[in-house]
């Protein structure tokens, strides 16, 4: 997986997030819902460690380690208080039977192997343990628009009057994207070992109007523009 744009643009990635500051707190909101006693968590992709940090504030849950390939963003996630490995998910050590939680948040979006990133997931975590994969889902609208956007190359397009979001993800970011279906994702998942899985999702609204309003998680993923899938490592 490549991370230039994340690096070289690792503020502007907060900065989006910051100028949405609904679909921010809709989509930490869903990440807490599955965070409950997470017990020794590592985040894989933590990026600056926005979520991390906002977890803490607003919910009282502590990431502790986190992965990231791009050195731009790492160095922010530790002045945050993560102790992070500079890494991608397929090659980064994420350990052996070392977790209660392994977090991928809006980040199997990014890793080219996700199979493997998947099966160093199972291998870190203790009996019991859970992955949480939180992401944008290839069948939404968000998906959608940001495969177009790809396609085109920019923003400035007439396709997107009037159907993009008034602050749009970067393009930089867009660019390096792979979309993945949320079914893909799970016969991943089981792949690798896991089951037992819950989905929850937020972000039902068009992408125009995401931002107006907080929306807190509910169950399924048949309609959100951000979805949490939760698998199991089983005892056997």
């Amino acid at each position: 997986m490549e991370n230039s744009a994340f690096d070289e643009f690792a503020n502007d990635y907060d900065k989006w997030f910051i100028s949405n500051k609904n679909v921010l707190a809709s989509e930490v909101a869903l990440l807490a819902r599955f965070l409950a006693s997470p017990g020794r968590a590592l985040s894989v992709g933590c990026g600056t460690g926005l979520f991390e940090m906002l977890l803490k504030k607003d919910f009282g849950i502590e990431v502790t380690h986190g992965i990231e390939p791009a050195e731009a963003m790492a160095e922010i996630a530790r002045k945050r208080g993560l102790d992070v490995q500079i890494g991608t998910a397929e090659q980064g050590d994420y350990g052996s039977a070392e977790y209660d939680r392994v977090i991928f948040n809006g980040t199997s979006s990014y890793i080219d192997h996700l199979d493997v990133a998947f099966k160093k997931a199972f291998d870190a975590l203790k009996q019991g343990g859970r992955i949480i994969v939180l992401d944008v889902p290839k069948e939404s609208s968000y998906a959608l628009l940001y495969n177009l956007a790809k396609e085109v190359g920019t923003w400035d397009n007439h396709y997107f009057v009037g159907a993009k979001p008034f602050n749009a993800y970067p393009i930089s970011f867009v660019q390096e994207s792979r979309w993945r279906s949320t079914p893909e994702k799970v016969e991943l998942l089981k792949a690798a070992g896991f089951e037992q899985f819950e989905f929850a999702q937020t972000l039902t609204r068009h992408p125009v109007y995401s931002d107006d309003v907080f929306e807190p998680p509910v169950e399924g993923y048949d309609r959100g523009d951000y979805v949490a899938i939760c698998g199991v490592k089983n005892a056997s």
